[in-house]
């Protein structure tokens, strides 16, 4: 009896570690993605070993050693070497190695970088339908029928607050400003001055990093940064009506002050002020570098209660590229890891919540691990009001510093120094082939 319950019991355990590694292996082979789909049981370069290089730029070794562990996983002949270089290395060293046949086959992108890297890279061997089926901003990467990268996710501004000082000034949630003029009331109770009327809070700072607040503000009043013929457009009402706007916070509300810190994101958070506009990756930055800052986070408020032409601009974290110099079989394997990409929403969600950017996989939207991030839930609502320009050449950034520094603190006319920007600005693109992609806007129509 003793004899037969033993051979019972070690059937049984067979039977269960067999229908345990049938569960692996289903869980394995199971397709992942709805329209953009992978099937981990394809085999890649028909199971023969394969070595490829996988480069990117310092600040993100977890997550692509995710992908790569994961990828390695389900195919065992395929060997992924990491290649980190930090930001500005990266930007120097990758377009040369892609010019030969040793480059790495697949590569971390940059949009910022498009005209520097476009010439080097393949196409993705899938559908464009397929990939605006699942991916929202598709179209702005299409060229000439074909897709060279997309966006994993959105990365724009959202205003940070600091709780304890909000809580301090007898303000609560029902005082989350939604527009200019609530936001300036909001600044004025949360700024302190001390008895010699001596800055010791500001309640809003933008010092260091104005140019990143004004360029896209100016959609809010339906005004595209850039004209029909490819130039930039500073000098109008709608940019001349932010920076007023900002010199009165500081100038008349006396709710900031140019000298007050000369970096708000680090400034905010060491506590010296209460309200500053970043980011998001700002987010994890603040979680790591401030730990003991206690923020929340809400939209940008708007000139009115109506819901603007668009809020403000953003930028897409992009995808990866694949190197049509590298060979054949390097490709192949490149594309298959595109593709594994995509269609991983796990992926997918680690990418997103490592840069506090929204997704812009639609299977992602409503993702509760994601909305529980305070920068990326509070775009959920009018996350299609926030619009990209394009891979915007780095002349139009430093051209509106210049014109800010210039206005701000040596008081030169805002019309005059935006023209002057303005001008110098496109000359600087002429020599380029910047093509702005407003027109694809969804509302581009409601543009003045």
């Amino acid at each position: 009896m003793k004899k037969h319950l033993t051979r019972i019991l070690t059937l049984v355990i067979a039977l269960a570690l067999v229908f345990s590694a049938m569960a692996c292996a289903s869980a394995q082979s199971a397709i992942l993605g709805n329209a953009v789909q992978y099937d981990p049981a394809q085999p890649v370069n028909d199971g023969q070993p394969i070595s490829i290089e996988l480069w990117y730029w310092t600040g993100a070794a977890n997550l692509f050693q995710a992908v790569a562990d994961e990828y390695s996983a389900l195919h065992p002949n395929v060997t992924i070497t990491l290649v980190e270089n930090p930001w500005d290395d990266y930007w120097t060293k990758l377009p040369l190695a892609l010019q030969g046949q040793d480059g790495p086959a697949i590569f971390n992108v940059h949009n910022s970088y498009h005209e520097n890297l476009i010439g080097y890279m393949a196409p993705y061997d899938i559908a464009v339908e397929d990939l605006e089926n699942d991916f929202v901003g598709v179209s702005a990467h299409v060229i000439d029928g074909k897709v060279y990268y997309t966006d994993y996710g959105m990365m724009t501004a959202t205003m940070y607050y600091n709780k304890a000082m909000w809580a301090a000034a007898g303000l609560t949630d029902a005082d989350i400003p939604t527009t200019w003029d609530s936001f300036r009331e909001v600044a004025k109770k949360l700024t302190i001055r001390n008895d010699k009327g001596e800055l010791v809070q500001a309640g809003f700072s933008f010092n260091g990093g104005a140019q990143g607040d004004v360029l896209g503000m100016q959609y809010q009043y339906g005004q595209n940064l850039f004209t029909q013929d490819g130039k930039v457009s500073f000098n109008n009402e709608a940019i001349q009506t932010v920076i007023q706007r900002m010199k009165d916070i500081y100038e008349v509300d006396q709710s900031g002050d140019y000298n007050f810190g000369n970096n708000s994101g680090d400034n905010f958070g060491q506590g010296m002020i209460a309200m500053y506009l970043g980011w998001g990756f700002m987010h994890n930055l603040l979680k790591s570098n401030f730990p003991d800052t206690d923020f929340g986070s809400f939209e940008i408020p708007a000139p009115s209660e109506d819901v603007p032409y668009a809020y403000h601009r953003y930028n897409g974290e992009s995808t990866f590229g694949v190197n049509k110099n590298a060979s054949a079989e390097q490709q192949a394997v490149a594309q298959d890891i595109v593709r594994f990409f995509l269609a991983n929403d796990a992926l997918q969600k680690q990418f997103c919540l490592a840069n506090s950017v929204f997704p812009a996989k639609k299977s992602l939207a409503a993702d509760e691990d994601i909305l529980n991030v305070s920068s990326i839930a509070v775009l959920a609502n009018h996350i299609d009001r926030y619009i990209w320009p394009g891979p915007m050449p780095s002349a139009v950034e430093n051209n509106m510093k210049i014109a800010l520094e210039d206005i701000f603190y040596n008081g030169a006319d805002i019309s005059t120094a935006l023209q002057s920007a303005e001008d110098t600005c496109n000359q600087e693109l002429a020599m380029g082939d910047f093509v702005s992609v407003e027109p694809q806007y969804q509302y581009a129509a409601e543009a003045k």
